[in-house]
């Protein structure tokens, strides 16, 4: 069955501080781009599948898939986290402990995020969770598809394709935009997400100490 992906409105940010209308708008537009190609892509790649069609075409646009559908997810990832009015974390946020668990201390994750953020290159900066050491991770993600620890789970997408700042700072701005995108995270969110994560890895453990149990 070919499942159609839908552009999901509710994530557009609006009224960010340091981030302008304008570079949002154009950086929606991307975002409406890679819905559009996914659902294009999947169509394709299931009309080949009826005719089981599994050759060369076949492999490239599924290669492609990847790129697009990844540039999807980690857009509403990204959009899904900004929102105007933001507090500061919390120092009594479960986020906040396990910031210091992983990198000693909000501090010391900030500076090694903002450093991978302003890298020279395109791509994203992403804070994962590890479920198998319940431990929090900063990763350099390049072309969308490529680069992700396998099984962790996103928890803050930063954006650092020239796209998403270029136009309030010019080529030039990105140390000015990884400011201002961390004055915008929706950090409740953030924390929220963390907490599913964690409660997901928890069930998974209890679940293989069961079965080992009832192996033995």
């Amino acid at each position: 069955m070919n499942h159609s992906y839908q552009i999901r409105r509710e994530l557009r940010p609006k009224q960010l501080l340091g981030i302008s209308e304008d570079q949002i708008a154009q950086h929606w537009l991307l975002y409406e781009g890679y819905v559009h190609n996914v659902n294009l892509l999947n169509e394709l790649i299931f009309t080949l599948c009826e005719k089981k069609s599994f050759g060369t075409e076949f492999a490239e646009l599924k290669r492609r898939l990847g790129f697009e559908y990844d540039g999807m997810i980690l857009h509403e990832l990204y959009f899904g986290i900004l929102k105007a009015g933001q507090k500061p974390l919390g120092d009594d946020a479960e986020l906040t402990k396990f910031l210091k668990k992983s990198f000693g201390g909000y501090d010391n994750w900030l500076a090694e995020f903002s450093a991978i953020g302003k890298m020279r290159g395109v791509g994203w900066a992403i804070l994962y969770f590890d479920p198998s050491s319940q431990t929090l991770a900063n990763h350099w993600i390049g072309l969308h598809e490529d680069g992700h620890p396998a099984g962790f789970t996103p928890l803050l997408v930063m954006d650092v394709w020239e796209h998403a700042y270029m136009v309030d700072a010019g080529v030039e701005g990105r140390p000015a935009y990884v400011e201002a995108f961390l004055k915008n995270v929706d950090w409740p969110k953030v924390e929220r997400t963390l907490l599913r994560a964690r409660r997901a890895a928890e069930g998974v453990r209890e679940e293989s100490s069961t079965a080992a149990g009832q192996g033995g």
